[in-house]
């Protein structure tokens, strides 16, 4: 009786703990040759220098109003902030962590940052969207989703930044939305600063345009679903505007 008593006060302590190994993030990128290590979520930013925003929890973000959607919590700048040099037109991979999640899409947006990015408050900031996967072969329930080709491909996503994009400082901003549990969305977005180079001249227009929060609804298709009973479907709607390819 003592020992059933124990275990399961020993249960409801380890409930009570941070899950952080069930979730996480973009830990690092390349860009062609390059790579930048990211911020490192649950150390202290003093000192941490890096391309990407400060983001503080490997928990997401579960409503698709959240202020903190736009690039993660906190989305601060840091006092060493860095920005990486890409050339458009260069393919970008993402690493996260030992990504525990297959069901769900990836997606990749930038943004314009008209006055720096460093300075840029990123809610107000106009993102478009780069690159998507959403249920790729197969049914909701047991297919394959961009999370899963994540998953297989050493969980990292690549991705090509427009080769007609006009030069600038850009936002890059990962996302992956998990899905595998009934009506409650799971967004972890993080982001990372630019300095687009090249001669291109194109820019999206306004119907690529969209803010965080804003872009997202909780009545939108592909954001609040229960998969399971629909788990013979074989479509699924990729939340958000639809992909600028330049």
């Amino acid at each position: 009786m003592q020992l059933s008593l124990a275990l399961a006060s020993l249960a409801a302590i380890v409930s009570r703990l941070p899950q952080v190994s069930a979730h996480g993030g973009v830990l690092s990128y390349k860009f062609g040759s390059a790579t930048y290590q990211g911020f490192v979520p649950y150390n202290t930013p003093v000192g941490q220098s890096s391309i990407q925003r400060e983001w503080d929890t490997y928990n997401p973000i579960t409503d698709p109003t959240d202020p903190s959607l736009s690039c993660n919590i906190n989305g601060a700048t840091l006092a060493e902030q860095l920005s990486a040099t890409v050339a458009a037109g260069t393919q970008v991979t993402a690493y996260w962590n030992a990504w525990p999640h297959t069901i769900g899409p990836v997606m990749v947006y930038m943004a314009a940052c008209p006055s720096g990015c460093t300075n840029a408050d990123t809610s107000t900031l106009e993102f478009f969207k780069i690159d998507q996967a959403g249920l790729i072969s197969g049914d909701l329930v047991t297919g394959l989703w961009g999370m899963g080709e994540l998953v297989q491909n050493n969980n990292s996503w690549t991705s090509t930044i427009p080769a007609s994009l006009a030069p600038g400082e850009y936002m890059i901003r990962h996302e992956l939305l998990a899905i595998h549990t009934t009506d409650q969305p799971q967004f972890y977005p993080e982001c990372a600063q630019l300095i687009l180079t090249g001669s291109g001249t194109s820019t999206p227009s306004s119907s690529y345009l969209v803010t965080f929060p804003g872009a997202y609804s909780a009545s939108d298709p592909g954001v609040t679903i229960d998969i399971y009973s629909n788990e013979n479907e074989t479509n699924y709607t990729i939340p958000g505007p639809a992909v600028w390819s330049g």
